[in-house]
């Protein structure tokens, strides 16, 4: 399991000459960071004197942080899994009329499997950026900058999940397919950007 391995480990095959892990698997990975950044503060901030008044905002912060850290975790793994069924599609015999047609349907499957879950990760990313205001307003001081960090770190990861889903979506014969994961991906960043700069702001403003 990618999660299991060592940063170093992981970093050396980033860089390596295979195709997996790649940019989804670093998205993903960056998703992930960002959400345990929130954690951090979070805990940082609970049982703390002076912050008795925010408490209980900073549990519910801290378990939604977790469940999506979890679940970013998990699309390290899965976005190598989707990438190697589109390369196992695509290396499908094609020596006949039935050969062709089995392949260019695995292709297209493959290809759809390889758009959900970039969405999926776009979303959670999004979620991720959308915690970070709440913390930063109202997170211990002392690791304030941490939940600064945690929303860069979502915001790269949304975005560089959102190439990962229009480098599919052109490939894709069922046009319907592909404009609606399109439109749910424009809606998932809609004002994200603007949303970053304003926590970005907001622990700048408590440093």
């Amino acid at each position: 399991m990618i999660k299991d391995q060592s940063i170093q480990t992981f970093l050396d095959q980033l860089a390596g000459k295979n195709s997996t892990p790649g940019g989804g698997s670093a998205a993903a990975i960056m998703g992930a960071m960002g959400a345990a950044l929130i954690s951090m503060v979070c805990n940082l901030t609970i049982g703390k004197k002076g912050h008795e008044a925010v408490e209980a905002d900073m549990k519910a912060a801290l378990g939604e942080s977790e469940a999506l850290r979890a679940q970013l975790t998990d699309m390290i793994r899965a976005d190598v899994e989707v990438f190697n069924q589109v390369m196992a599609a695509y290396g499908m015999p094609r020596d006949g009329d039935e050969q062709k047609a089995a392949r260019a349907g695995a292709i297209q499957k493959a290809l759809r499997a390889a758009t959900d879950v970039p969405l999926s990760c776009a979303r959670a990313c999004a979620a991720v950026i959308d915690l970070c205001k709440p913390v930063a307003e109202k997170g211990n001081k002392n690791v304030i900058s941490d939940a600064g960090v945690a929303v860069l770190a979502a915001q790269a990861a949304l975005r560089s999940a959102a190439l990962n889903v229009y480098i599919n979506v052109p490939n894709i014969r069922d046009r319907a397919f592909a404009d609606s994961r399109l439109g749910q991906l424009e809606e998932i960043l809609k004002g994200r950007d603007t949303l970053t700069e304003e926590i970005y702001q907001i622990v700048k403003s408590r440093l």
